[in-house]
């Protein structure tokens, strides 16, 4: 079938490599998600290529040409690097690959042996879904181009349906990944997007079979997924899978168990309605993460029922889930990080003539100044996810205008206008822990007061700690250590449960 997308443009570097090798004699198209997007009349991320040329073949014939080729995988694909005229991006690459035909997948993530095939036809065999299964070939390097549908993608594409090609539970052992990419899909194509009831019924009798996927590649699913406006959507549709056993397990600890009189929703609930708020405001990454995580612990700290239920310290434990889950998941060092400090301390009271500085300057220091807007973001997708009416109201700005007033003052050791080697020179001693224990016990001082962050008041305060036993100033180390939470002082012991700014 000819015809031609008057919206987008097919590139010209695509057109060229795809007319070099059909002037060369081997046929070539444009397929996979690119194809979809390109007849949806989106604008495609990157376009891919497939040719009846072997990897050596096409390198053969744009190297012929002067250009710059590269390959290096197992897959067939020759990477043709185009000069472009800015210092960044220096290349634009053309993926390339050969036609392949693939054997059983014995561990449900590899084929057992890749071989190169001689038709498209073989090609789009093996492709996940009907809508990533159309192949396009420009005609004569103009935009026009002429359509191989095998499976009747496009009568899909229309119907906003993702249907798995032939027999879905073969495609989901081939690789168990396309189960979660299928859910992938029906979140960020569109409201009305559905999988199609044969493809639903198989990804839930296949699931567990997720649990033989790499959790590097399960992770960047997840992080499609839950960057997307829809998230919520789509965490939903792992769970009602099944796949969310396979990837968040924690999660579901929290269905069906009921909160206290702060909350409209059960703790799974919660959870998913913050994601959402924060997805649709287009928080970043990091702040819908966990907006997702952030009450995880809940369910293994509840005490008592109904209305009085209380769950004491599940920031701590949840804290403690989170940096599990996203190690297990192999997210970055960064990203894990700053989730799990958010998830820590997401949990505060602030009331106006309430909450002295020191508790705010306590918060600084434990949660980072370049963290305190995303914790603020994630407490209003906390508030709209426990039936708040209001994500953002006078108090939660009234906290914004304190943290501006006190983001100047010392919070840290590092900030002090003495440090461990003046300790050692005035009290002549030698480096020991006692040092580190004076400082905490300094610095606490200096958070009630930053007035007193002087030499001269420090050296003072030192020479009363110093005639202190060793359990003595320990004591007293500890008891600055434990000033952790905005309001985890004797403003919260005054207001047990209250943990809302509403």
């Amino acid at each position: 079938m000819k015809s031609e997308n008057k919206q987008i443009k097919i590139p010209k570097n695509v057109l060229f490599c795809i007319n070099t090798l059909k002037e060369k004699g081997f046929a070539a198209y444009i397929v996979g998600g690119c194809t979809r997007d390109y007849l949806r009349g989106i604008e495609p991320s990157d376009w891919d290529v497939t040719t009846a040329a072997t990897p050596e073949q096409t390198q053969s014939i744009f190297n012929n040409l002067q250009i710059k080729t590269f390959y290096e995988n197992t897959f067939g694909t020759v990477g043709v690097a185009f000069k472009t005229k800015k210092k960044e991006p220096e290349y634009e690459i053309v993926e390339i690959t050969t036609y392949r035909s693939e054997s059983a997948y014995s561990d449900n993530r590899h084929p057992d042996k890749v071989e190169w095939s001689k038709s498209i036809e073989e090609d789009l065999l093996r492709r996940d879904f009907t809508i990533n299964a159309i192949a396009l070939s420009p005609i004569n390097n103009t935009q026009k181009f002429e359509t191989i549908d095998l499976f009747s993608g496009q009568e899909d594409l229309k119907k906003h349906l993702i249907r798995a090609v032939g027999i879905p539970e073969e495609r989901f052992k081939e690789d168990a990944l396309r189960m979660m990419r299928a859910i992938r899909f029906q979140t960020t194509l569109g409201e009305n997007w559905e999988i199609e009831e044969k493809t639903w019924k198989a990804i839930v009798a296949c699931a567990s079979l997720l649990k033989n996927i790499s959790q590097e590649r399960i992770r960047d699913e997840l992080i499609k997924i839950i960057n997307h406006k829809n998230a919520a959507k789509g965490i939903e549709l792992l769970r009602i899978s099944g796949l969310l056993a396979y990837i968040i397990p924690e999660l579901l600890e929290g269905c069906d168990i009921s909160q206290n009189k702060h909350h409209v929703y059960d703790c799974y609930k919660h959870n998913l309605e913050s994601l959402d708020f924060a997805a649709k405001k287009g928080f970043n990454f990091q702040i819908k993460t966990a907006a997702l995580l952030h009450d995880i612990g809940k369910p293994r700290t509840k005490r008592g029922t109904g209305i009085n239920a209380t769950f004491y310290n599940h920031e701590i434990v949840g804290a403690k889930m989170t940096t599990s889950i996203l190690k297990r998941l192999h997210f970055t060092n960064k990203d894990a990080e700053k989730i799990t400090i958010l998830v820590r301390y997401h949990l505060f009271y602030y009331n106006v003539d309430e909450v002295k500085e020191a508790s705010i300057r306590r918060l600084i220091k434990n949660v980072g100044i370049e963290n305190m807007e995303d914790l603020l973001k994630l407490r209003m997708a906390d508030r709209i996810g426990s039936g708040c009416p209001k994500a953002e109201p006078y108090k939660l700005r009234h906290l914004k205008y304190m943290i501006d007033k006190v983001s100047t003052d010392p919070i840290s050791v590092k900030m002090l206008k003495i440090n461990g080697q003046d300790i050692m020179d005035i009290l002549k001693i030698q480096p020991s822990p006692k040092i580190g224990q004076i400082l905490d016990v300094l610095l606490e001082e200096v958070l009630k007061d930053p007035k007193n962050n002087t030499k001269k008041y420090l050296k003072n305060k030192l020479k009363e700690l110093s005639i202190l036993d060793e359990t003595q100033l320990k004591e007293l180390s500890n008891e600055a250590k434990e000033q952790k939470n905005i309001i985890q002082t004797q403003e919260t012991k005054k207001i047990k449960g209250k943990y809302w700014v509403c």
